[in-house]
């Protein structure tokens, strides 16, 4: 079977073809950098990581791409509140954000682009577009993108116009030609950051970001490109007008797009409140428990994260972890075969998964070590048994408040209670354990416990 891919433009599954045949190009609209990750930013993290791995599990030589939006309305905003320079609140955002990348276990992208690094070459494509008719500049110093000039705007959405505009947050300006033309060059605001162009002093919008970043990495015509569900519009619909209304060729071959993991049927996101931030998860669950319940999900699929459901996956992915082989074994390769045809299809990592509880339960060391494989593709099993294990105990104790010393030290004092046929207070004791994630198992060779 041959590797197919869902495009969002196409609105179906489609053979993947790459232009250069062996190497593929792929560019991942990255964070803003003003606030930490949260679960739904881990959901492109992880999604777009795993696809990498497979494609290079698969033997494609992939230059993968994910830009920083350092430069934004939100970033001076937040900036401001700190009272500090946007360059020092960014700076603190990137940290954390590959701090939290590096915990659920993403591999660095091949270049990191920052928008602030290449406010040129958003200039000299702006220049460009304004050369061919398709950008103006309007009475209040912003450039805008002229929609009418490009006869395909609302391909990707496959959506009229009007019908997309209708709810959709719209910049609003006096000097528009039209509702629907968006910034490319924002006049310079006081107190901002700004950078000298023909248009004046200002600062790129957002949307030219992107274009000018991928063409420079990718060139003008690429592969893949890729990001979170609530881009195609505006953000992915802009860039297609945009790059395309300069260079005349098609801009992205395949576009795919992260599913939004929501709370309370709503998508998750800081404007709504309902976010959980990964520094916050990563406090209460091991971080490789959150990569694998958001594997448990097809990459463009919908995710309702609950506390129940995370949990259910940390025991889950537990039941793995203990599976793995103490040594290298020969692997089942009609296993890795199916684990092939199964991620060949749109990468299905939730049936690759099943796979893996399949070849868990055979238990033979040939298909343990076939389910250690896929996982290793996949990015899981990075910390290892023991150390998962480990790691995972300790976030339990400190979540819980008792240390093994302490848990000891009831469990001595339970005993006593019982002895004295205190049974209230022996009772008490088992209770409060309980509550602490304790579980007691009382036998006629003693007392044994266990995290849950």
């Amino acid at each position: 079977m041959s590797l197919q891919i869902y495009d969002t433009l196409a609105g179906t599954k489609r053979p993947f073809t790459p232009l250069k045949p062996g190497h593929i190009g792929i560019y991942v609209c990255g964070m803003t950098v003003y606030d930490r990750c949260h679960l739904g930013h881990g959901r492109v993290l992880v999604a777009f990581d795993a696809i990498v791995r497979y494609l290079r599990y698969r033997g494609f030589d992939v230059h993968y791409v994910r830009n920083i939006t350092d430069v934004d309305d939100k970033i001076f905003a937040r900036a401001s509140e700190r009272g500090i320079p946007f360059t020092e609140l960014t700076s603190q955002m990137i940290e954390a954000m590959h701090a939290d990348e590096a915990a659920l276990g993403c591999q660095s992208p091949d270049v990191e682009p920052r928008a602030t690094d290449h406010v040129g070459l958003m200039i000299a494509l702006i220049e460009r577009l304004m050369t061919k008719g398709a950008a103006y500049q309007g009475d209040s110093g912003d450039v805008y993108f002229r929609v009418s000039a490009f006869t395909d705007y609302g391909k990707l959405n496959n959506r009229q116009l009007d019908d997309m505009l209708a709810g959709a947050r719209v910049a609003v300006a006096d000097d528009k030609e039209s509702p629907a033309d968006f910034v490319l060059w924002k006049r310079a605001k006081e107190g901002e950051a700004s950078w000298e162009s023909p248009f004046g002093a200002g600062r790129p919008g957002w949307h030219i970001e992107c274009s000018a970043m991928s063409m420079d990495q990718l060139g003008e015509s690429f592969d893949i490109h890729g990001g979170g569900p609530d881009l195609k519009f505006p953000h992915h619909e802009n860039e297609i007008a945009q790059s395309e209304a300069a260079t005349g060729c098609t801009f992205a071959h395949y576009w795919m797009h992260a599913g939004a993991v929501r709370v309370h049927d709503e998508k998750m996101s800081k404007s709504l409140g309902n976010f959980v931030t990964l520094e916050q998860l990563f406090k209460d669950v091991h971080p490789e428990v959150v990569r694998f319940f958001l594997l448990q999900s097809q990459y463009r699929s919908a995710i309702t994260f609950t506390p129940d459901a995370l949990k259910q996956a940390e025991v889950a992915y537990g039941r793995l972890v203990q599976a793995l082989p103490d040594t290298v074994e020969a692997v089942d390769s009609d296993a890795m075969f199916q684990f092939q045809e199964l991620m060949d299809d749109d990468f299905n990592t939730p049936r690759a998964i099943a796979l893996m509880f399949d070849l868990c339960n055979v238990g033979t060391p040939t298909a343990r070590a076939a389910m250690q494989s896929i996982g290793v593709i996949l990015g899981l099993f990075q910390a290892g048994r023991d150390a998962f294990v480990t790691q995972s105990q300790a976030l339990k104790a400190a979540h819980s408040g008792l240390t093994d010393q302490a848990i000891e030290q009831l469990l001595r004092d339970r005993q006593n209670a019982r002895a004295a046929k205190d049974f209230a207070r022996a009772d008490e004791i088992r209770d409060q354990l309980a509550s602490a994630g304790v579980v007691i198992e009382d036998s006629v060779d003693g007392t044994r416990w266990h995290r849950q």
